[in-house]
C-alpha cells in the first residue's frame, strides 16, 4: 500500500504541539527539523509490512531539505510531493482541493487537517486525520490502515 504523510502539525511540530525525537545542536544548525516522537518506529513498522511511505505536504520546503531531515532520523521515503508539484498536478486535472492523494497513486493519506478529512469525503480518497495533541496517534494510524487493507 502507498501511504502518504503530511508534515506540518502531523510529523513536524508547529510549536510545542507534541513530543519530539531528540536532536543535536549541530543538526539544528544544519537545518534538521524536529519530528514527532514515534515517527521513525511507525514508518519502519509500516515499511516492514510491505508498505511504501511518501511525504505529501503543501509546504514549500525543498525535497532536499525534507530528505535531509528524514535521513538524520534514519527514515527513507519513496516519494516526496511538495506544494509546487501538488498545485501543478491538481490544476492540470482541474481538481479544486488542497490535497488529492489519488493523483499521486497514494492509497491513504495521514494528515492533521480536518479540512483534508472533508476533502477526502468530497473527492472519495482515504485519509486518517490525527490531532496534533493525540497521544495514541501511532496505534490509531496502524489500526485504521489495517481496516483499509
Amino acid at each position: 500500500m502507498n501511504i502518504s504523510f503530511d508534515l506540518d502539525s502531523t510529523l513536524i511540530p508547529n510549536g510545542k504541539e507534541f513530543e519530539t525525537e531528540k536532536i543535536s545542536g549541530i543538526a539544528e544548525l544544519f537545518g534538521v527539523e524536529q519530528i514527532r516522537k514515534g515517527t521513525r518506529n511507525l514508518i519502519s513498522d509500516l515499511q516492514k509490512e510491505g508498505n511504501k511511505i511518501h511525504i505529501y505536504t503543501t509546504s514549500f520546503r525543498t525535497k532536499r531539505k525534507i530528505r535531509f531531515t528524514l535521513w538524520y532520523y534514519g527514515i527513507k521515503v519513496n516519494r516526496i510531493v511538495t506544494q509546487e508539484e501538488n498545485q501543478r498536478i491538481l490544476k492540470s486535472r482541474k481538481i479544486n482541493s488542497s490535497k488529492y492523494p489519488t493523483a499521486f497513486d497514494f492509497d491513504i493519506h495521514v494528515d492533521d487537517s480536518r479540512g483534508v478529512g472533508i476533502e477526502a469525503e468530497k473527492f472519495n480518497f482515504k485519509a486518517i486525520i490525527i490531532e496534533p495533541s493525540e497521544i495514541n496517534w501511532v496505534e490509531k494510524i496502524k489500526s485504521q490502515i489495517k481496516n483499509v487493507s
